[in-house]
């Protein structure tokens, strides 16, 4: 599994932000629908943080189509995926890692989206921002040689709407 520190996630906090992003690294580099994901963040809390308390509002876009616009907690985002917060629920000020193997639904339309991350704390303080370009518009099949059928087994492109976000 190839691993990528990505410039594609956007951190779009400032410096009043509680967390402050140093890293993040997702692996596979190329993400795909019904499997697994893993994204590691490293970074610094400004100050304590009750982690079971931290909202999470979530809107994907597919092209100028809003797809989703979500509230969760983030213990609840994180168990819909598949993941759950590790460690120290209530970390102090300081060094902050945390890795979560995610899986990613199925049920995602196959298309290039973008998903916009906003996290607050328990007492509304803004904790990170992102901006999240996925990638989901190719249907990949396992390519078996000789196949009669392996010419469909090919990735399709889809047509790239991100231009009207």
């Amino acid at each position: 599994m190839s691993e990528m520190s990505t410039a594609l996630v956007e951190d779009t906090s400032d410096d009043h932000y509680v967390l402050d992003i140093l890293d993040i690294t997702l692996s596979p580099t190329l993400p795909r629908l019904g499997h697994r994901l893993r994204c590691t963040m490293d970074g610094y809390l400004k100050e304590p943080v009750d982690l079971t308390r931290v909202s999470c509002n979530v809107v994907m876009k597919i092209g100028p189509v809003k797809m989703l616009d979500r509230t969760y907690r983030l213990p609840d985002l994180l168990a819909g995926m598949g993941a759950s917060l590790c460690g120290d629920t209530r970390p102090a000020a300081g060094p902050w890692k945390q890795t979560w193997d995610l899986q990613i639904p199925r049920a995602v339309p196959v298309a290039r989206h973008r998903i916009l991350l906003r996290a607050r704390t328990g007492d509304g303080k803004d904790f990170l921002s992102l901006q999240i370009p996925v990638d989901f518009s190719h249907r990949f099949r396992p390519f078996t040689p000789g196949d009669p059928a392996a010419a469909y087994n090919r990735p399709v492109p889809a047509r790239d709407l991100s231009w009207s976000l």
